[in-house]
């Protein structure tokens, strides 16, 4: 397979250039040395788990993770990577716009997969795990199994089955349901929305379309198991976790390749009051020019086709994806797509007639719905975190509709 065909969104494995293979050989045998030292003359296979850091790419914004399996019996280590998947297929567009991506689980040669985050200067460190021998042995077998080719592909769903949770779901099945029995019941207090929205931080417009885009069902509270998804929180998770005798799971933890880029984002509040600031700025400017309602339909045009064009992507989104994360968004009440059938009288306000009766009823609508979205921020089972939208677009919202539902049957001075 190409490089292309190894990148993933979140993950990536991509092949290794002619030259990228001299840059793991080094990080490649101090594991095999750091093997043998710790696991001397093994008769069974050695497991270990892979954390890649974040890069910068997009789609490497969240990390990555893979099982490693050393068995000198077997030939050189293998990475079982389920971050693949091919761009070049068919109907991949369409997949990816429906939420209904194929990925798989592929067996590369550990050397081949630490080259490309070598070269690109993202961190790798290992955990190796203190399994008894015979659930390392059948680990093996299943991941064996599982990469060839009929049983390599799986539906991805970006927080509930994805590259990390298959890594997860692999160990618990070896460990008989240990690691979920310990996960379950715990949390940090992160959602699905927090989770995206940091990790995509570096990047504005990616964090920006996550919060935007994501609907009540990403902000229930996560259990660790759940918040596995990340690579990192998996991570630490393994590293923290305990064996049913005391002993803890990962026996050693070592970096294979120093991490070059910037840190992973902390976790940090949502600062709801500049986009307070920022909807009454908006709305003093729109309220202020009342007696100028060309003026103020000038304000409206840009800020309600906004409106239209995000509210339609949302609407899209629960009405025609599979992305679920995504449905019932409460962000539908402010950035509304009815607002687009308000842009043809605020076109006529601002050429100094009437808007029309259409608009004046749309006008009203659009107000209603917008300040139903305050009370919702209250349901206790439907709860979506969108303060700051609200405080956005709420007052500029009632400020257009007060200031022009006047000149919906008159024209404008």
């Amino acid at each position: 397979m190409d490089a292309a065909q190894h990148a993933s969104a979140g993950c990536v494995a991509s092949g290794p250039g002619p030259d990228q293979g001299r840059t793991a050989r080094p990080a490649l045998a101090l594991l095999l040395l750091l093997v043998a030292c710790i696991f001397p003359a093994a008769a069974a296979p050695r497991i270990g788990v892979a954390t890649m850091q974040p890069g910068e790419i997009f789609f490497e914004r969240f990390g990555h993770n893979a099982i490693v399996v050393v068995d000198p019996a077997a030939g050189p280590p293998l990475s079982y990577n389920f971050g693949l998947f091919d761009p070049d297929e068919p109907d991949f567009n369409r997949r990816f716009i429906r939420g209904d991506m194929r990925y798989r689980l592929a067996a590369l040669p550990l050397e081949q997969d630490l080259a490309y985050y070598g070269s690109v200067g993202r961190g790798v460190s290992i955990q190796w795990l203190d399994l008894e021998d015979a659930e390392a042995a059948a680990l093996a077998e299943r991941l064996a199994w599982n990469a060839l080719p009929e049983n390599a592909s799986y539906t991805y769903n970006y927080f509930t089955d994805n590259c990390s949770t298959r890594v997860r779901d692999a160990l618990d099945g070896v460990l008989r349901g240990q690691l979920s029995r310990r996960m379950q019941g715990r949390s940090q207090g992160n959602t699905f929305r927090s989770e995206a929205v940091r990790l995509a931080r570096p990047d504005p417009l990616m964090a920006l379309g996550f919060d935007l885009g994501l609907g009540p069902r990403s902000d229930r509270p996560n259990s660790l198991w759940e918040d596995a998804f990340v690579p990192m929180r998996l991570a630490q998770s393994l590293r923290e976790m305990q064996l049913a005798d005391g002993r803890p799971l990962v026996a050693a933890e070592e970096v294979l390749l120093p991490h070059r880029l910037g840190p992973e984002p902390e976790p940090r509040p949502v600062a709801w009051w500049p986009w307070l600031l920022a909807g009454l700025a908006l709305a003093a400017a729109a309220w202020t020019q009342r007696q100028r309602p060309r003026a103020v339909a000038a304000l409206a045009l840009p800020a309600w086709a906004l409106c239209a064009l995000a509210g339609a992507l949302m609407l899209y989104i629960w009405l025609g994806t599979a992305h679920r994360f995504g449905w019932a968004n409460h962000n539908l009440l402010l950035l509304n797509p009815l607002c687009l059938l308000l842009l043809p009288g605020a076109w006529r306000i601002a050429r100094g007639r009437a808007g029309g009766r259409l608009f004046g009823a749309v006008l009203v609508v659009v107000a209603a719905m917008a300040v139903l979205a305050p009370f919702l921020l209250w349901m206790p089972l439907q709860s979506q975190r969108n303060g700051h939208w609200v405080a956005l677009a709420l007052p500029l919202q009632l400020a257009l509709a007060a200031a022009l539902l006047p000149r919906a049957r008159r024209a404008a001075g």
